[in-house]
């Protein structure tokens, strides 16, 4: 077991301690059993992290005309980026684009969606589109509308294919 002092956790460790219960806390009570990360710096108490969850994810992307091979290799290479990626549907103007996003809540799986297209559009050279939609769904939800014959249709076939 490893000693940790109080402090903010470091981003890049990946490898925790627990912190002596003998070590003193900042009001000179015994301090609490919590994680820490190599250089010893302290973790929030175990009970205190925020539990993900899966959201499914339907973004829609529009703009000019791009040729149908362009559209088809960077969404492919975005599928290669984002292992999550169930299906990507497209056309020379639009695509839509479903996977699994895993976040705290729908306010953060939604950020992530946003943000998705532009971040990869440089490195997987998909078209200059704007998003013009946006579903988010928690998983329960998903499977719900299935079950009740409603909602989207599942990701099959997996893939990259036109309208």
């Amino acid at each position: 077991m490893k000693r940790g002092r109080p402090g903010p956790l470091s981003r890049g460790s990946a490898e925790r301690a627990l912190v002596s219960v003998d070590s003193p806390a900042t009001d000179g009570e015994v301090g609490e059993i919590t994680d820490t990360d190599d250089d010893g710096t302290q973790a929030r108490p175990q009970e205190e992290r925020p539990a993900t969850r899966l959201w499914h994810i339907t973004l829609n992307v529009s703009g000019p005309r791009t040729p149908l091979p362009e559209v088809r290799r960077g969404l492919e290479q975005l599928a290669n980026d984002h292992p999550f990626l169930l299906t990507s549907r497209y056309a020379t103007d639009h695509a839509e684009i479903r996977y699994w996003e895993e976040a705290r809540d729908l306010h953060d799986a939604a950020a992530i969606a946003l943000r998705l297209w532009g971040e990869h559009r440089a490195t997987a050279g998909l078209p200059p589109w704007e998003t013009v939609g946006l579903e988010v769904i928690d998983r329960g939800t998903y499977h719900q509308r299935l079950a009740e014959g409603y909602g989207p249709p599942p990701a099959v076939p997996v893939g990259v294919h036109p309208f």
